[in-house]
């Protein structure tokens, strides 16, 4: 469906917008907020706070609630316009599960020649740890999921990260694997936030040590990002504790969110936090394994020749 509607006229919008003209202050904005999405092509998609947090430090825009909110309605326009793809932002909201149904024989044959084709081993499966990421905003998951894949690190957005379920499902996973858990957290640098982390860390920590069955399945929390040093390294936008919220009596500086620092930062913290805990040769030989494996894996799924091919 097409809808040919002006720019600002407080309509809903449905579909598509054919017919787009922003006022000369939308189009700066917009102009500002594709020179973003540029400058990270590499990390897309981004999440409107990203865009918000950098458009802030970089262009001079308004830090407050009404000009997040004045970019959100902006950046939905120009998607429906196809002036911005719709895959360089990150809104989502939707859960589903995964099924894994096909149309026929050949279809599935040809699905598992593509697995074969893009085998990966676990890198993790021979190193001496077993680590996880969890990341605080759901929609930056993506792009902490590119990080730590091919380390085959498992990436969760910790949305629920305070449930009793997510916790004890999160220690059993320790316990199950058997090795000393390094679970490293990206969060906002708030006392919500904290105070959420150190509860879940000693939670988990006490369900590990209920039911492990030896004294080498251990588990340590790292929080790599966000941090007050880190909001005071790379200069960073800050707000106001809540005073609504009882854990800001003891919190000292102001409040900031992961978002506000760039992906590709993100990225660095998470990938040199990594490192720290990885055995490289390991990896590097794992990784040599996984060429061998694929290749011999792709012969092996090869069709079968035909009755009569290959004959003189």
């Amino acid at each position: 469906m097409n809808i040919q509607i002006q720019a600002g006229l407080k309509t809903g919008k449905r579909g598509y917008i054919t017919s787009y003209n922003p006022m000369a202050k939308t189009q700066i904005l917009l102009d500002q907020a594709q020179l973003v999405l540029d400058e990270y092509r590499q990390y897309w998609p981004l999440t409107i706070r990203q865009i918000f947090y950098r458009m802030v430090g970089a262009h001079g825009y308004d830090k407050s609630e009404a000009a997040y909110n004045r970019l959100c309605h902006h950046l939905a326009n120009a998607r429906r316009a196809r002036i911005i793809p719709f895959d360089a932002i990150r809104d989502d909201g939707v859960t589903t599960y995964r099924r894994d149904h096909f149309d026929d024989r050949d279809d599935f044959l040809s699905h598992v020649r593509r697995m074969g084709e893009r085998y990966t081993r676990n890198k993790l499966s021979a190193q001496d740890i077993h680590i996880e990421v969890w990341c605080e905003a759901a929609g930056m998951l993506p792009q902490i999921d590119d990080v730590a894949a091919p380390y085959s690190v498992k990436a969760y957005s910790s949305g629920g990260f305070d449930s009793l379920t997510a916790k004890k499902d999160l220690a059993d996973r320790i316990v199950r694997v058997e090795k000393p858990a390094i679970i490293l957290h990206l969060g906002d640098c708030d006392p919500s936030g904290e105070d959420i982390f150190n509860a879940v860390a000693e939670d988990v920590t006490a369900f590990v040590e209920a039911d492990r069955r030896h004294g080498l399945v251990t588990v340590e929390f790292h929080r790599i990002a966000l941090t007050k040093q880190q909001v005071v390294e790379y200069d960073l936008p800050t707000a106001p504790a809540k005073s609504t919220d009882t854990r800001s009596k003891n919190w000292e500086g102001g409040t900031c969110q992961l978002e506000a620092l760039p992906p590709n930062v993100i990225a660095e913290i998470l990938k040199t936090a990594l490192w720290k805990h990885i055995d490289p040769e390991q990896y590097l030989a794992d990784v040599e394994a996984q060429k061998v494996d694929r290749e011999a894996i792709t012969r092996l799924l090869l069709p079968a020749p035909q009755s009569g091919e290959g004959a003189e």
